[in-house]
């Protein structure tokens, strides 16, 4: 995930943007990282002392471990933004030191190609400034939302996790074309394209998702003879039951 966002963040990158610190384990990773305009490998102490904004991307067990050896190094004023599953704001609270603001991120992968979605929760003592600088940093890997920790989980299964829904879709449907005697090459750019034009319909039409299905539907037809097979074999319910097994799984139930 963090490569992901780096990825995002450097691809919209202008000459006057600030420098991007990077922090890594291995020295091959921060040779990598060196190579690339406007990202610096350092330190974790080094970019503590020196970022205003600190993009949390280990993985959620190793979080509290890497920012407490940095309490007293961070810098006042700047904020914290966990990038990491099932890691509350309560959490991050109890390892920073005062004047250094928390906000809870789930970001997706599609961010890699700008077209992610992190959904933040924000820690009481978050200021507008500080939230505007979060969202202007992660805007050029998509979009994102503020919505109450308490709506983290179901959001997780909405938006961190749903990539892996609608991939598993379209191998569902690139499998039934070659079934139906596609080359899997042509069945899977088929596929592909009826999913980016199906999402970028919903995002630029004032439409309802259930008006612009009716609008490929006509009565009696082939469309509507697929949509009753999937209806039939339960499909709402399955993604029902989906999401309520990752919300689930999220929050640790």
């Amino acid at each position: 995930m963090g490569g992901a966002i780096l990825d995002g963040l450097l691809s919209a990158r202008d000459a006057h943007d600030p420098e991007v610190l990077a922090v890594v384990r291995r020295a091959d990773q921060a040779a990598e990282l060196d190579s690339r305009d406007g990202v610096r490998a350092v330190g974790a102490e080094e970019a503590a002392a020196q970022a205003d904004v600190h993009l949390v991307t280990v993985k959620p067990y190793d979080v509290l471990d890497l920012l407490r050896p940095l309490h007293d190094a961070l810098r006042p004023g700047s904020v914290v933004v966990s990038l990491a599953l099932g890691i509350s704001l309560a959490d991050l609270r109890g390892a920073l030191p005062e004047g250094v603001a928390a906000v809870r991120g789930m970001p997706s992968t599609p961010a890699r190609v700008g077209q992610g979605m992190t959904v933040l929760s924000l820690g009481d003592d978050v200021s507008d400034d500080q939230l505007d600088a979060v969202r202007t940093l992660l805007a050029p890997t998509g979009r994102s939302v503020v919505l109450p920790e308490g709506q983290q989980d179901v959001a997780t299964a909405l938006s961190g996790s749903a990539p892996a829904y609608f991939y598993l879709v379209v191998e569902a449907l690139v499998d039934a074309g070659v079934a139906g005697g596609l080359p899997r090459a042509t069945a899977t750019d088929l596929a592909v394209q009826a999913a980016l034009g199906a999402g970028s319909m919903m995002r630029e039409s004032d439409l309802e998702p259930v008006l612009l299905r009716a609008q490929v539907t006509s009565p009696g037809g082939s469309t509507a003879a697929a949509l009753r097979e999937l209806e039939a074999g339960g499909l709402r319910e399955t993604f029902a039951r989906a999401v309520r097994a990752c919300t689930d799984r999220s929050a640790g139930r």
